[in-house]
């Protein structure tokens, strides 16, 4: 289930609440390596017990051992409380980053909010992303509609995984870069 070797996982997800989980779960399905951060062991430990003899996961609650086994440029999506937790986990992330790194917020943030966000990081070298997620814990699992709003070339780094995972119409992907900034059903 686990490989750990570093900088081997595509994609992470810090928060492995119902949204969490099943998108990371998704993801998996969808043979990317993804890996996942959970302050409470036994959000952690579920997870595990969870996940496919096939997936390629890596959960911990370690922030350190999360950031090391990500690919560069690091792609995360934070699916955490609006407010607050949000900058908690950015803060928590941040000094272990490197410019050219993504941080998604996936969790219906405020506009302002996201906008504040995107500029601070923006100042740092690292991308920032609000994304709206349609669906609920069924679409997360199953295929949401993604709406990503950030920088347009670093979305490129997103488009695979998100396409991937995304509920499809007619055979396209429901996942749609939104330009800068804020954007998504919950801004």
């Amino acid at each position: 289930m686990s490989i750990d070797k570093i900088n081997n996982y595509d994609f992470g997800i810090v928060g492995l609440g119902v949204m969490g989980r099943n998108l990371l779960l998704n993801i998996a399905d969808n043979g990317f390596a993804v890996a996942g951060l959970d302050l409470d062991p036994q959000k952690t430990e579920s997870l595990e017990a969870e996940a496919s003899e096939g997936h390629r996961i890596k959960v911990t609650t370690q922030v350190k051992e999360f950031i090391g086994v990500l690919q560069q440029p690091r792609a995360i999506i934070l699916l955490v409380p609006a407010g607050k937790p949000v900058d908690m986990a950015i803060a928590s992330l941040v000094p272990l980053l490197d410019k050219g790194d993504i941080i998604i917020d996936g969790g219906n943030t405020y506009f302002a909010d996201t906008d504040r966000r995107f500029n601070e990081l923006s100042g740092m070298g690292i991308h920032f992303f609000g994304m709206g997620i349609s669906g609920g814990e069924n679409g997360a699992r199953r295929g949401p509609s993604l709406m990503p709003g950030g920088d347009r070339k670093a979305y490129e780094r997103l488009r695979p995984i998100f396409e991937a995972v995304s509920a499809k119409v007619i055979g396209e992907p429901c996942a749609e870069f939104l330009g800068n900034g804020s954007a998504g059903a919950g801004d």
